[in-house]
């Protein structure tokens, strides 16, 4: 015969509620007797019930997720770490995928979720017709992307601080032609690339450099166009002695583009990044790490957070910790005449 959820109750000496509570991840069951009730439920072969358990407790056991490049690095790493949090949490995740402005469009002129999810964790920045089409559906909302907005918990970083530390670490070191590779082209309502701009804008005016538009390139946030982008930076009349990549991707291009100019790193040229990609230690490359899984995870937990404790107060905005990781592709210019 089938165990049923007081067989568990019954064998771990809890009542049926705080079996519910343990095995869906829920708070206020300490560890201890969390591992006894899943050692239980183990034994007599238990599974809850998800029908059963949304009948009674009015929830789809369901998160709907919006992301505008599900393949993109940073993206896909927010997006695995969040649902391993909903996971764990006995929730599934509903992906939208809104890569162009028509699918975009019709998300939120249809808005699918409605209904069938417990709460939405966007990974892309809403204008405010869209966020008011999100603060319709009645859920928790929450964001790894962009500042501080009326009805959502925003998880993010500091972009200008970040950006300001990576270019004042090249002013430091003694370079004065500094480029840029940037990302215009992301995401629709994507703050990023502006931010991290006016702190590379910022720092060279704070060193009294003057600003060259030749020394700044589009690298589309990805590998190809950062070696599209550093090859054009190369082509200018006086190419810089060091580059600001506003993605590790971006700057892993440009590695590759520097290499296939056989101009070596960083006796030639001096590249830094930003993320910490997991591929950035490997090849030595100096950025500004950011917890891009970490702010996915946080961002589940405090939407997992709102829907056990409605009631509560929560946050408004989380900001995470960045640091500067120096590594092998920053060093100071190679005497050579004026820069």
């Amino acid at each position: 015969m089938t165990a049923s959820i007081n067989d568990v109750a019954r064998a771990a000496g809890v009542s049926a509620s705080t079996v519910s509570r343990a095995l869906r991840g829920r708070t206020g069951v300490s560890d201890e007797v969390r591992d006894r009730i899943a050692a239980v439920a183990a034994q007599l072969g238990y599974t809850a019930s998800r029908s059963a358990s949304s009948l009674a407790s009015g929830r789809t056991f369901t998160i709907g997720v919006v992301v505008p490049y599900v393949g993109r690095w940073f993206f896909g790493t927010v997006l695995d770490a969040a649902e391993q949090v909903f996971s764990a949490a006995g929730y599934d995740v509903l992906l939208y995928n809104l890569g162009t402005p028509e699918t975009r469009k019709r998300f939120f002129t249809k808005l699918p979720v409605r209904k069938r999810v417990d709460a939405v964790l966007s990974l892309l920045i809403p204008d405010e017709g869209e966020s008011a089409a999100l603060r319709s559906l009645g859920v928790p909302l929450a964001s790894t992307v962009g500042g501080a907005r009326p009805g959502f918990t925003v998880v993010g970083i500091d972009d200008r601080l970040g950006a300001e530390s990576a270019v004042r670490h090249l002013v430091n070191i003694g370079h004065r032609r500094i480029g840029m590779i940037s990302g215009s082209s992301g995401p629709l309502h994507w703050t990023t690339p502006v931010e991290r701009r006016r702190a590379y804008l910022d720092v060279l005016a704070e060193a009294g450099i003057e600003h060259d538009p030749t020394l700044e390139a589009d690298g589309d946030y990805t590998l190809e166009g950062g070696e599209r982008a550093m090859t054009e930076l190369l082509a200018a009349s006086r190419p810089p002695t060091a580059v600001f990549a506003q993605s590790d991707e971006m700057a892993m291009g440009a590695l590759r583009a520097l290499r296939r100019h056989r101009l070596k790193v960083p006796d030639d040229v001096s590249v830094v990044g930003f993320d910490d990609h997991e591929l950035a230690d490997v090849i030595g490359l100096t950025t500004v790490a950011q917890p891009v899984a970490g702010q996915g995870a946080e961002a589940a937990r405090l939407l997992l957070r709102q829907l056990d404790e409605p009631a509560a107060e929560h946050p408004g905005h989380v900001r995470m910790p960045i640091r500067m990781v120096l590594r092998e592709t920053t060093a100071p210019p190679r005497p050579r005449g004026p820069q």
